[in-house]
C-alpha cells in the first residue's frame, strides 16, 4: 500500500517564489492567507481546518475567518480538493448540473500527489515518479464574501489550451491576458472577450508530458496569466478544483470526461450538410432554396428556418401568411420522402402576450420571478418576454408539452432537431430596464443588441446583504452596464432559492437539458440532435454547439479552427463548427468557397447568415458550388471514418478533432499550431488562409505522409503548397492508418452514402505496419440493438480484420489498397461482406 508514503509527503513543505508573491490583481501582495491546523491524513486523502492569518485583506469585502480543506485522491490520475465555507452555507454548482464522480476504492499508486504547506497555507500538486510540480500556489490565498483569488506559478511561455470560450489563438496568451467567464450574447464574437460558454477547464502541455486542471464553479471570475502566474479572481462559490494527471493529452481528456459525462453520440444524419440563413421570409422561400440545391447538385441533408418562421417573433408559433402550417407540413413531408431532415430555432424567451405558450407558463408558474414576486419581463425579439425558470420543478414538463404539441408529428411541424439561441439569456433591455416596454425588440440591420436610451444606474436593486447587482470585484464582463445589462438581472431568485449571481453561466446548459429531454420524449429511444448556443462544462454530455454570430472576414475563418478545437479536444462538446462563410456583414465567392472546403471537416457543417447580407447558398457562385460538390464529396468518403472516431469519443473521451501535439507531443513546432489539425486520427487538414491566396505554408512533423487527393507520398517539415485552388483544401494521412472510405461519389444524402460500399485504404507507418477500425450500428438508436466494430490490422503483407460483426448491412468492402506496397488484393478476395472474421493476404 501506499498509505505510509503519502502521509510523508502530505506534510512536505514548500517554499514560496518571493518575485511572485503578488500576484497579478492589485491590493493582494499585502495578504497574509491561512493558516492549516488539524490536518488529519487517510489512505484516500485529507482534510485540514484553514485559520485566517491577522486580520485579513478586506480588499473586496470581509475574509472569511475559517475554512476547511478536502482533499481526495479519486482515481490513480485524479486528485479532487475542494476549500469551502466550514459550514456549508456557500453556492456550489448544483448536482442536477454536474454530477460528482466517484472515488474508485483500493488505489495503490497514484500517479499525482497533494503536498501542503502548514503556514502559510499553500499547496502544489506534483507527478509521483519525477517530483514535478504541475501546480503550485503562489501568494495568499484571499476568500472574502464576493471574492476569491487563488493564483499558481506556470513556465514564462507556458503551453496553456481552454479556458473558453474565446476567439483567442489555441494556445494562450502567456503575458498581459485576461480571460473573463461571463456567459453573454456577443455579436461579431470578439476578441478579448467573454462570449457564450463558460469552460474552466485548461490543459498544459509540457515536454515531460500533459495534465489538465478544471475549476468547477460557475460564478463569474477572471483569469489572469501573466509573468509565470496563472491566477483565479472567483466573485462567489466555492474552491472545487480536479487536477488530471495524464500523462498525455488522450488522457487528459478521458479523464476530463469522467468528470463532467461522457459526450452524446449524435445521430448519423447530423454529419450531413445543413442550410440556414436569418431572412428567409416565406415557407416558399425555403421550399426554393431547398430545390436550387438539388438542381445544383450540391447535397444537402437539413433545412433549417431562422426566427423568420414565428408569428412576431412569438417561440411555438407559426406566422400564418409567410409560413402557413399547411406549407410547411408539406416541405417538411417532402425532405421526409427525399430522406432529409428539417430544424427549427427556438429561443428561451416566451412572449409576455396572451397566447397559449405564455398562458400556460403562467399557469405552471414556471417563468422568472422579479424581486417584487412579478414575473421577470426582458425584450427579446417579440417584445416584452418572460424567461423560463429551468430551476422550477414544474419547467422540464412545460417545455416538453410545449415541444409535443407545436413539433407534433400528425398536427405539427414534423422536426427532426432542435436549435436553441438567445439562451445566455440575452435581453434587448439594458440596466436597470425600468420601462421595458419602451426598449427597441427588432435588429433589422444586424443580429446585435438593439440600444435602448435609458442607460441606467448600477447598484439600485437589492435584496440582501450582498451586491448581487455590483459586486466589490467586477470582472471584465465585456459589457457597458455590469452583470446584469441585457441578461436576466442576477438578484432573481430562482425556485429553489439559487441566485441568478451564481447561476447565470448555467442558463443555456439548463435550457439544452430540458431540450434534449423534450426531443428524447417526443422520439423515445432516438438521439436527440441539440445545436445550442451558450454552455457550460459538460454541455456536450447532451447537445452539440455552434460558434456563435460570428462575421464574413477572413480572421473568423482562420480563428474558426481554434473554436472547434477548443469545444472538441479540450471542453468535451465534440458536435461543433462555425457558421460557414460567416454571419455577420457580406461574404465573398473567394472566402465562402475556402470556407465551404475547411467547414467540411469540422463536424457540424452548417452556412449560415444574417438577414441583409448578400445571400452565400453555396449554388451562388460557380467556384462555392465546386468547393461544395468536392469538399462534401470527401467528407461523405470519410463519413464513417469520422462516425467512428465520435462513437469513439463517446465512449472514451479521445477526442476526434485534434491538434497535432495531441498525436506529436515531443514535436514544439506544433505546440502552437491552429490553423492545421487532425480530422479523425489519420487525416491531417491544412487549409489555405491567408486572403486571396492559392498558396499555403504548412508543415507535418516527422512521419509518413500521402496526399488524401493523388495519393502520393509528401515529405515531412516545413513546405509550400503552391497553385491550391479556390475549390480545393489540401489534405494528408498520416502513415500507419487504415481508412474505410465509402464510395459515396454523388450521394446526396447521408442515407445514401450508408447504402454505399467501402473501399480500404491502407497506409504503412515507418514500420510497414498500419492500423484502424469501422463502428457501425443504425444511426439513430440511443441504444442499437446491434452493432459492428472492427479493428484493422496490416503488417508483413497481411490484413487482418476481426471484432464484432452485429449490425447488418448491404454495404461491402469492395476493395483495398495499400500505399506504397502492393496496390491491390486479388479478384476472388476483392468483395466480402462485414459479417465475419478475415485474414486476408495482400
Amino acid at each position: 500500500m501506499w498509505g505510509s508514503k503519502l502521509t510523508s509527503v502530505l506534510l512536505a513543505v514548500t517554499a514560496l517564489s518571493p518575485q511572485v508573491l503578488a500576484g497579478l490583481t492589485p491590493g493582494t501582495e499585502k495578504c497574509q492567507g491561512y493558516a492549516a491546523s488539524n490536518v488529519k491524513k487517510s489512505i484516500s486523502g485529507l482534510t485540514a481546518d484553514l485559520s485566517l492569518n491577522g486580520n485579513g485583506c478586506a480588499i473586496y469585502g470581509s475574509d472569511l475567518k475559517s475554512l476547511k480543506l478536502e482533499v481526495n485522491y479519486e482515481t490513480n490520475e485524479r486528485i479532487h480538493v475542494k476549500i469551502s465555507d466550514p459550514k456549508d452555507k456557500r453556492y456550489e454548482v448544483p448536482e442536477i448540473t454536474i454530477p460528482r464522480p466517484a472515488a474508485e476504492k483500493g488505489l495503490k499508486n497514484p500517479d499525482i500527489i497533494f503536498n501542503i504547506q502548514q503556514n502559510p497555507f499553500a499547496f502544489s500538486i506534483s507527478r509521483r515518479s519525477t517530483g514535478e510540480k504541475i501546480f503550485e500556489t503562489t501568494g495568499a490565498l484571499v476568500f472574502e464574501d464576493q471574492y476569491i483569488r487563488l493564483a499558481t506559478k506556470t513556465a514564462q511561455n507556458p503551453n496553456i489550451y481552454g479556458l473558453g470560450e474565446h476567439t483567442e489563438p489555441f494556445k494562450l496568451p502567456s503575458t498581459n491576458f485576461t480571460r473573463t467567464l461571463w456567459n453573454r450574447d456577443s455579436f461579431g464574437v470578439p476578441n478579448n472577450s467573454n462570449l457564450y460558454g463558460s469552460h474552466p477547464v485548461y490543459f498544459e502541455h509540457r515536454k515531460t508530458g500533459t495534465h489538465g486542471v478544471f475549476l468547477l464553479n460557475s460564478n463569474g471570475m477572471d483569469i489572469k496569466i501573466d509573468n509565470g502566474v496563472l491566477e483565479y479572481n472567483i466573485i462567489g462559490g466555492v474552491l472545487d478544483f480536479y487536477f488530471m494527471a495524464g500523462p498525455t493529452a488522450e488522457n487528459v481528456a478521458a479523464q476530463y470526461t469522467q468528470i463532467v459525462g461522457l459526450p452524446a453520440m449524435h445521430a448519423y444524419w447530423g454529419l450531413g450538410s445543413h442550410q440556414c440563413r436569418w431572412g428567409y421570409k416565406t415557407a416558399d422561400e425555403v421550399a426554393g432554396v431547398i430545390a436550387n440545391y438539388s438542381a445544383a447538385g450540391i447535397p444537402l441533408e437539413t433545412m433549417w428556418t431562422d426566427i423568420d418562421y414565428m408569428d412576431g417573433h412569438r417561440v411555438f408559433s407559426l406566422d400564418p401568411k409567410n409560413f402557413p402550417l399547411d406549407k410547411m407540413r408539406s416541405i417538411v413531408s417532402d425532405l421526409h420522402k427525399k430522406e432529409q431532415k428539417y430544424i427549427m430555432m427556438i429561443d428561451p424567451a416566451v412572449a409576455y402576450q396572451p397566447y397559449p405558450s405564455f398562458e400556460r407558463g403562467v399557469a405552471d408558474n414556471v417563468f422568472l420571478k422579479d424581486t417584487d414576486g412579478s414575473i421577470f419581463k426582458g425584450v427579446v425579439w417579440p417584445g416584452i418576454t418572460a424567461f423560463p425558470d429551468w430551476f422550477h420543478p414544474n419547467t422540464s414538463a412545460y417545455w416538453t408539452k410545449e415541444m409535443e404539441i407545436f413539433f407534433n408529428a400528425e398536427t405539427g411541424v414534423d422536426i427532426d432537431g432542435s436549435w436553441i439561441d438567445m439562451n445566455e439569456p440575452a435581453n434587448f433591455c439594458r440596466y436597470p430596464c425600468n420601462n421595458p416596454e419602451n426598449t427597441p425588440n427588432t435588429g433589422t440591420k444586424r443580429r446585435s443588441l438593439p440600444m435602448s436610451s435609458a442607460l441606467g444606474q448600477l447598484a439600485t436593486r437589492q435584496t440582501t446583504g450582498k451586491n448581487y447587482i455590483s459586486p466589490p470585484y467586477a470582472i471584465h464582463n465585456d459589457i457597458e452596464f455590469g452583470l446584469s445589462d441585457r441578461t436576466v438581472h442576477t438578484d432573481v431568485v430562482h425556485e429553489n432559492g439559487l441566485i441568478e449571481y451564481d447561476v447565470h453561466n448555467l442558463y443555456g446548459t439548463s435550457m439544452s437539458t430540458a431540450t434534449y429531454d423534450a426531443l428524447k420524449a417526443r422520439r423515445p429511444g432516438k438521439r436527440p440532435f441539440v445545436i445550442t448556443r451558450s454552455t457550460f462544462a459538460g454541455a456536450g454530455h447532451r447537445v452539440g454547439k455552434w460558434l456563435g454570430d460570428n462575421l464574413s472576414t477572413w480572421h473568423h475563418y482562420r480563428n474558426s479552427i481554434s473554436g472547434v478545437l477548443q469545444f472538441n479536444s479540450i471542453y468535451q462538446v465534440p458536435m461543433v463548427g462555425a457558421d460557414v462563410c460567416g454571419f455577420g456583414d457580406n461574404t465573398t465567392s473567394t472566402l465562402c468557397a475556402r470556407w465551404t472546403s475547411l467547414g467540411a471537416f469540422t463536424p457540424f457543417y452548417r452556412n449560415h447568415n444574417i438577414e441583409g447580407a448578400v445571400p452565400q447558398e453555396p449554388y451562388r457562385w460557380p467556384v462555392v458550388a465546386s468547393a461544395a460538390r468536392k469538399a462534401i464529396g470527401v467528407r461523405y468518403q470519410l463519413l464513417d471514418y469520422f462516425y467512428t472516431a465520435l462513437w469513439k469519443q463517446s465512449q472514451t473521451g479521445v477526442p476526434s478533432v485534434q491538434p497535432l501535439w495531441f498525436q506529436y507531443p515531443k514535436d514544439n513546432k506544433v505546440w502552437g499550431m491552429d490553423l492545421q489539425f487532425l480530422y479523425g486520427p489519420s487525416v491531417v487538414v491544412a487549409p489555405v488562409t491567408n486572403e486571396n491566396s492559392t498558396s499555403v505554408d504548412i508543415y507535418l512533423p516527422d512521419d509518413i505522409w500521402y496526399d488524401y487527393h493523388t495519393q502520393s507520398p509528401v515529405k515531412s517539415g516545413n513546405q509550400t503548397l503552391t497553385n491550391v485552388n479556390f475549390d480545393e483544401i489540401p489534405l494528408f494521412i498520416r502513415g500507419g492508418s487504415i481508412l474505410p472510405i465509402r464510395k459515396a461519389e454523388g450521394a446526396m444524402t447521408t442515407a445514401e452514402v450508408r447504402r454505399r460500399d467501402f473501399e480500404l485504404l491502407i497506409v504503412p507507418g515507418k514500420d510497414g505496419k498500419a492500423s484502424g477500425e469501422l463502428y457501425l450500428d443504425d444511426g439513430e438508436s440511443i441504444t442499437p440493438s446491434a452493432v459492428t466494430h472492427v479493428t484493422f490490422q496490416y503488417g508483413n503483407g497481411r490484413l487482418k480484420v476481426q471484432g464484432k460483426f452485429g449490425y447488418k448491412t448491404s454495404a461491402k468492402i469492395t476493395a483495398v489498397k495499400v500505399l506504397g506496397g502492393l496496390r491491390s488484393l486479388k479478384q476472388k478476395k476483392l468483395a466480402f461482406a462485414i459479417e465475419k472474421t478475415l485474414d486476408v493476404l495482400v
